[in-house]
């Protein structure tokens, strides 16, 4: 097997459980796993009947959404305040 295939296998989450453990720390939450993947766009991808995704593109993803969602913590009562908007 070639370091390419290792890292890919070292990366590669089989099935909703072991995706709940890494997103979630326990399996339990497999079904929270089926309902992100069927209504957002989380990257996951079927081989064959079997949920999986790459930890790597999990960790991507989740960075970007930081990213997007940075900004929304900001308080907006505050900022209509501000703009006489109350």
């Amino acid at each position: 097997m070639s370091d390419d295939e290792t890292e890919f296998s070292k990366d590669l989450l089989r099935g909703a459980e072991a995706i709940a453990e890494f997103l979630y720390g326990d399996v339990k939450f497999r079904r929270a796993v089926y309902h992100l993947a069927a209504t957002s766009n989380v990257p996951t991808f079927k081989l064959g009947a079997m949920l999986c995704a790459r930890k790597s593109v999990l960790l991507k993803f989740i960075e970007s959404q930081e990213g997007r969602h940075a900004n929304d913590n900001t308080p907006q009562a505050t900022n209509s305040v501000r703009n006489g908007k109350v």
